[in-house]
């Protein structure tokens, strides 16, 4: 598939359920990388999962949360609101809550672009999903 013009507007519904149980709608995607549009709802809690070869740019644009991230010897919870931005590393174990009564919205860019269903393995978590 010819990616170079690739052109896309933000749909309406949901185009499938993460691996870590939030709404990803499609964005445009390149022969290096992929965007996609997420979204948890208020007070939802992700599933922590891990990526096998894929890593991750993300840029909050509404709500409030927080990003738990474990990656080598360093792990850390960080408050996100909309202007932050993170990295998760390949291999990192991540969790991610909203915090707010909003739903958390947020762009992931995906490098390489997202290889499929068996790219994210579940991991254990930092908060207890309800």
């Amino acid at each position: 598939m010819n990616h170079q013009l690739d052109y896309k507007e933000l749909g309406e519904g949901r185009d499938a359920l993460a691996p870590d149980g939030s709404e990803i709608r499609l964005l445009s995607e390149a022969g290096r990388g992929s965007m996609v549009h997420c979204t948890l709802g208020p007070g939802e809690v992700s599933v922590a999962v891990a990526h096998r070869t894929v890593e991750e740019v993300w840029y909050f644009l509404e709500g409030t949360g927080q990003v738990w991230r474990k990656h080598g010897g360093e792990e850390r919870v960080v408050d996100v609101a909309p202007g932050v931005s993170l990295s998760i590393p390949v291999g990192a174990h991540f969790q991610f809550r909203a915090t707010g009564d909003r739903s958390l919205r947020f762009v992931i860019v995906t490098m390489p672009p997202w290889p499929g269903d068996d790219e994210a393995f579940p991991v254990a978590g930092y908060w207890e999903r309800a």
